[in-house]
């Protein structure tokens, strides 16, 4: 089969076409044909080296989000049978083949039923953000009727979503955005207030919205200076999560606070092939959020190929996305 495959680390244009074998079925996994996937963050940090620890072994197959069609199934695979049309964060990280190719091998633990109202093309946007918002808002209970909760980058790929699930928790949201182009997206998908974290101060913005105290949570999936902002701007005994703390700080301030911080890294199912089953059951819940019409994704207007990955890092890597971009399978498309 072929596949968008890297041989070394480096910048988008590392990627190239490649003949592999197709994945054969083994107990406890199914085989799909990828209809498409979608980039993230993470596989931009992989492909570059920067998280080249958690990445496959090379030559790679990157790519964890996955929609497509059961074509095979392996024995001990539960309910799963041939036709059946799922969605996924399967792959392209540890020793899991990404979905960069016809057909990719998943673990039957990993997938759901793609819902119905939406195709392939739009299934393949949601799993990786959608399962981080949901351990950081749903299972750190980071989400409480009247609560305020501070959610960084909410425009982001994982911010937004998180936006939607804090809202029917009746949560007040606020969003820190750099632009007036993120606060629109932040606005549509439920943020009750918008910050512009580049122009505002913590202390400011802490005062205006929370008379001083502090927010009673933040979830923090940006990283970098937002951790050392999240400390300054959570209340006393106040709950923070973090997707991304790698840096070098003082935490102090936390301690002086008494906060509890909790670190999220949803790829460790994957990595060490433990609870998959959980993601799977976080899919069936998203599914049926997206069949009622209670949770969105944004899309960015940029619709890639497989085959054009390259160009896909370099539009995500120099900031034009606004909204999860689409990659289609045109090495053997899902009728």
């Amino acid at each position: 089969m072929k596949a968008m495959i890297i041989r070394k680390y480096g910048g988008p244009e590392v990627f190239e076409v490649a003949e592999v074998d197709k994945p054969e079925p083994i107990p406890g996994h199914v085989v799909l044909k990828v209809a498409a996937s979608s980039i993230n963050p993470l596989e931009t940090k992989i492909r570059s080296g920067l998280a080249a620890a958690i990445g496959p072994q090379l030559p790679a197959i990157l790519n964890a989000d996955v929609s497509g069609e059961i074509v095979a199934v392996g024995e001990a695979a539960g309910q799963w049978k041939v036709g059946d049309q799922v969605f996924g964060c399967t792959g392209g990280v540890g020793n899991l083949q990404g979905a960069l190719a016809e057909f990719m091998l998943a673990d039957a633990n990993l997938i759901a039923k793609k819902p119905t109202c939406i195709d392939h093309y739009t299934a393949a946007l949601f799993p990786l953000v959608t399962i981080t918002a949901w351990e950081g808002i749903m299972e750190k209970s980071l989400a409480k009727p009247g609560e305020k909760l501070l959610i960084h980058g909410a425009a982001g790929g994982v911010g937004h979503i998180a936006v939607q699930l804090a809202k029917q928790q009746g949560a007040i949201v606020y969003g820190t955005v750099l632009n007036q182009e993120q606060a629109d997206v932040a606005k549509a998908f439920g943020a009750d207030h918008v910050i512009f974290s580049n122009t505002e101060s913590v202390e400011n913005y802490v005062e205006k919205y929370t008379d001083g105290r502090g927010f009673d949570a933040i979830f923090d999936p940006v990283g970098g200076n937002n951790l050392t902002n999240s400390f300054k701007a959570a209340k006393l005994k106040g709950v923070i999560c973090t997707t991304n703390a790698r840096a070098t700080l003082d935490i102090g301030p936390m301690h002086a606070k008494a906060l509890t911080l909790h670190a999220l890294l949803m790829t460790v199912p994957m990595l060490f092939n433990i609870e998959r089953e959980r993601h799977g059951r976080i899919l069936d819940h998203i599914s049926n959020l997206i069949e009622q019409g209670k949770l969105r994704i944004k899309r960015d207007k940029q619709q890639f190929t497989f085959e054009e990955i390259t160009k896909a890092h370099e539009y995500l890597e120099a900031g034009k996305a606004i909204g999860k971009i689409s990659l289609v399978n045109s090495f053997n498309p899902l009728s």
